[in-house]
């Protein structure tokens, strides 16, 4: 299959125009599967939760109608960031919109920064959806640097994961390639470009939107500021092969019981 990261430069609260750069560039190449931006619709720097909610929408809103459109002509599967809409609530959320409608949503685990005064922190586990053989996970820019997250959908069954991003700190197009191996997974990190200067902050985007192989291979990445579509095609059967030599499994040589995962963290030096 061929798989594609959408490299875009949102404009702060016009979603219409978002929208409409969004068909224009993921219309221009076939694929798939296309991976955008987090928060691809309204883009990111809110000055509060009540503007967040003033640019969210709900899963089935009409917003992302042209976009199922074009992902239905192309029998492709698209995954978008958005603000989500929950009552008075709003998420940083992830939509995946199957070429067959069905539409499946992820709340971000791992809030950044500014954004845990804005948004509520993910609610629900994170799963895997079957898209025509494959499955696909998804997981949202921060939620890279807490490994549990990316494990959790290999776990599931993850060949792909999705991870829209609006990354600023310089690590993750590096630590994804770790995540890759650690888990054998393909990852489609697609970050977003430019500069947005709101809330007394100015915050620029790193771009490097990448597709890595389960083996670490990087096997495109996009530049630091420019708006682009990178596209590769893979076999996504490769994920499914776990093991790094004839008798080590990434996933069946795992000892949970000798790890602490829930005990609570030690702080020495407090």
């Amino acid at each position: 299959m061929n798989v594609a990261a959408v490299q875009l430069r949102p404009e702060f609260g016009n979603i219409a125009r978002n929208v409409a750069r969004i068909v224009e560039l993921f219309s221009s190449k076939d694929a798939d599967l296309y991976v955008l931006p987090e928060l691809a619709l309204s883009g990111y720097l809110f000055e509060s939760t009540d503007e967040a909610l003033s640019l969210s929408q709900a899963p089935g809103a009409p917003e992302f109608d042209p976009i199922a459109d074009v992902g239905r002509e192309k029998g492709a599967a698209v995954v978008v960031g958005f603000a989500e809409r929950a009552g008075s609530a709003v998420f940083n959320s992830a939509l995946l919109i199957a070429p067959d409608g069905r539409r499946a949503t992820y709340r971000k685990i791992q809030l950044f920064w500014g954004e845990k005064a804005i948004f509520e922190p993910g609610d629900r586990q994170p799963g895997t959806v079957d898209v025509s053989g494959v499955g696909l996970g998804m997981m949202i820019c921060f939620d890279w640097i807490f490994p549990e997250v990316a494990r959790s959908l290999a776990l599931q069954g993850a060949d792909i994961i999705c991870h829209p991003s609006n990354l600023v700190l310089p690590y993750c197009q590096e630590a994804m390639v770790t995540r890759c191996i650690e888990n054998r997974v393909f990852a489609i990190t697609s970050n977003r470009v430019g500069t947005e200067e709101r809330a007394g902050q100015s915050l620029t985007f790193t771009g490097l939107s990448e597709i890595v192989a389960p083996s670490g291979e990087i096997l495109a990445r996009a530049s630091a500021d420019r708006e682009e579509v990178l596209v590769v095609e893979i076999d996504p059967r490769q994920a499914r092969e776990k093991k790094i030599t004839p008798t080590n499994d990434v996933l069946a040589d795992r000892r949970p019981g000798l790890y602490a995962l829930d005990a609570p963290p030690v702080r020495r030096g407090d």
